[in-house]
């Protein structure tokens, strides 16, 4: 089996990459600066992208289709967070910066592997969203915006390709426990957080034989700060 987890040496990532190599996958690995040295296993390779561009994506989408055969799973973890200020305050830049890094990316890898799944008549697609997306909070507009055009995004492409044998799902997290979360919130109650590898160990069932009746869902997975 064959997945590409994008954001692939990112905080969520790097435990997504992992538990889908510990599980027998090969995993094409997708980040501006991975590198093959990132994951001691044979079974990872590197495919270093911006996925700024549908250019971007079909190449990488391409790349592994002729290095592996198939694309049997897409994990996108790519995505970005700005906030503190009202939508008042908000700049366009900001704006269009949230759209770019959560709903842009997503849209060109679906556009260059989705084509490559209906030919198969078979594919599992899963995207990482955020619990704003559906319960946004106040200095976070231009976020939540983008992450609940996320989730409309995919339950679209599960709405047009149920017949397919292709699933797609989106997990709503909440705080997830990373080094750049701790790092930008020190003083917070981690405890609350959500830890990396239980949304990994989601993400696998959803694309095992477990989730192949799950398509469409919005997965809210707050962890402890409900």
């Amino acid at each position: 089996m064959v997945s590409i987890v994008t954001g692939a040496s990112g905080g969520l990532g790097t435990h997504v990459t992992e538990t889908f190599l510990n599980a027998g996958y090969t995993v094409a690995g997708v980040s501006p600066r991975i590198k093959q040295s990132d994951f001691d296993n044979a079974r990872f390779a590197a495919f270093p992208a911006n996925l700024n561009s549908l250019a971007a994506a079909r190449a990488v989408a391409d790349a592994v289709v002729s290095r592996f055969g198939k694309i049997d799973v897409l994990v996108h973890t790519v995505g970005g967070f700005a906030g503190g200020q009202t939508v008042a305050d908000s700049d366009d830049a900001t704006f269009q910066r949230m759209f770019d890094l959560n709903v842009s990316s997503a849209f060109h890898m679906l556009r260059a592997v989705i084509p490559y799944m209906r030919t198969a008549k078979s594919g599992r697609i899963v995207a990482i969203g955020s619990r704003a997306a559906e319960a946004p909070g106040a200095g976070v507009g231009a976020y939540s915006a983008s992450k609940a055009a996320l989730v409309s995004l995919i339950r679209t492409v599960a709405l047009e390709n149920k017949d397919t044998g292709i699933t797609a799902n989106v997990i709503l997290p909440g705080t997830i426990d990373t080094p750049a979360n701790r790092q930008a919130m020190p003083t917070a109650d981690t405890s609350q957080w959500v830890q990396p590898a239980s949304i990994a160990d989601l993400i696998l069932w959803l694309c095992g034989d477990g989730g192949k009746d799950v398509t469409g869902a919005a997965i809210p997975v707050y962890g402890k700060g409900l």
